[in-house]
Formats: structure tokens, C-alpha cells, sequence
């Protein structure tokens, strides 16, 4: 994510300041990162807390795509308000992604009326992908939960099971694969007897991840607080 983000900021004529990758960069390279407008952070799940409080040290805004950390996101951001800085969170930055978020949110609320359609999550990623399920099925999860009344929570699961629709009614099951070098591909399955309907989005690449977390860099000129892709996405339109 690092080179393909690197990539689209040369191409939008921005410059590379400075780029970390482990703690010895952190010491060595910290004035660097002081002349910086803006930080992208796509580390781990064990350092990115660790990485957004400097960035606050520092009075530098930061995008974060890394997920695994949600646990820790309401304090994060009650800090980043608390001290007038500027952050901005997505579990994907992914244009067509977030296409996806907002037409997940329509479809569950209108399943409200068709208690007969059981739904479940599938997400494929990269084998050195080390958080499962992806933050970005958990983001489509919760949003069904929120919208589809009969669920109320999710779970991971390791294989297709049938025992879990008919046992697991208030549950959102997702499967978590990993294989290959596969960028990601996310769907959402309505399962009835009579037919199914599926939401699918399918990366090519990195490329899209990266564009959005350079447009979200740009977006947060000039701003405080916490920012989402809901927000990015209002704006442009």
C-alpha cells in the first residue's frame, strides 16, 4: 500500500516527505515528518494507536486506513477532538467500495420487509493480510445491523455452515478467506428458497485504496476534527 500510495501522490504532484517503517525511522526521521502538511498511515493493528498519537504530538492531520483497531476508535477520536486535531478514518477507501457501503445500507433496510432472505458476509484478501475479518466486512455487517431490524450482531465464521442460518437468526455470519495475492473482494448474500441476491465488489488492485487515501490526505487541508469517507464522498457531490 505504501508504493501505491506513494505512487498516486507523485502523480497528483504532491511530494513524498518522508516515509516510516519501523521505529528506528521514527527517531531518525522525526523533524522530517514535522515539515509534513499531512500523514497516511497504513501499518499494523499493534502500532497505528501508537503512530496517530505522534502525528497528534506533532500537530500533523492523519488518514488512517489500517483496521483491526476499532476497539480503541471512540477514544482515539474523543483525543483527536479533545486537542483540536485532525483525523480521518475509513475502513476502505475504495470509491466503488463506498458505492458499495451505501447501496448495502438501502438493500438492508428495504429487507426489513422479506423476513424470508437470511443474510451472510464473504470476504477474500491477501494471505499477509493479518486482521480477520476485514474492517471493511465489519463495516458492511454493522450497517446491516443497523438497518435490518432481525440482526443483532455478527460473527466470524471459518466455513459455510447451515446450522448457523437456522440456528443464528439474529446473527450476521461472515467468512474470512485468505489465498494468494488476491487485492480484495467483499459480498453480501440475501439467501431465500427461491432465489438469492448478492452485492459484490471485486478490487483489480491497490490502486483504488490508494487514490482514496490520497483524496482524503487532500480533503483534510484546513480541517479539525474526525472525518470519514461519508463525508469526502458528500462534499464531492
Amino acid at each position: 500500500m505504501g508504493k501505491a500510495i506513494e505512487a498516486i501522490a507523485l502523480e497528483r504532484d504532491h511530494e513524498i516527505g518522508v516515509i516510516i517503517d519501523d521505529e528506528d525511522d521514527w527517531m531518525e526521521k522525526l523533524d522530517d515528518l514535522r515539515d509534513c502538511d499531512v500523514a497516511i498511515d497504513f501499518s499494523l493493528p499493534s502500532t497505528v494507536v501508537s503512530n496517530i498519537m505522534r502525528c497528534f504530538d506533532l500537530n500533523i492531520p492523519i488518514v488512517v486506513g489500517t483496521t483491526g483497531w476499532y476497539d480503541q476508535l471512540d477514544s482515539v477520536v474523543h483525543d483527536c477532538q479533545q486537542r483540536g486535531q485532525a483525523l480521518f478514518v475509513a475502513s476502505n477507501f475504495s470509491i466503488g467500495m463506498n458505492i458499495m457501503f451505501d447501496l448495502n445500507r438501502r438493500l438492508a433496510k428495504l429487507m426489513n420487509g422479506y423476513e424470508d432472505y437470511q443474510v451472510e458476509i464473504e470476504e477474500t484478501h491477501h494471505i499477509h493480510k493479518l486482521d480477520a475479518p476485514s474492517g471493511t466486512a465489519i463495516t458492511l455487517a454493522n450497517d446491516i445491523i443497523e438497518e435490518l431490524d432481525r440482526k443483532d450482531e455478527w460473527q466470524l465464521k471459518e466455513e459455510k455452515q447451515g446450522w448457523f442460518h437456522r440456528h443464528k437468526k439474529d446473527v450476521v455470519p461472515i467468512t474470512s478467506i485468505r489465498e494468494g495475492e488476491v487485492p480484495g473482494i467483499h459480498e453480501v448474500v440475501y439467501d431465500s428458497d427461491i432465489d438469492t441476491i448478492t452485492l459484490r465488489h471485486s478490487a483489480k488492485s491497490r490502486k483504488g485504496l490508494a487514490l482514496g487515501a490520497v483524496l482524503a490526505a487532500e480533503y483534510l487541508e484546513g480541517k479539525k476534527g474526525y472525518h470519514t469517507m461519508r463525508q469526502l464522498l458528500a462534499d464531492e457531490n
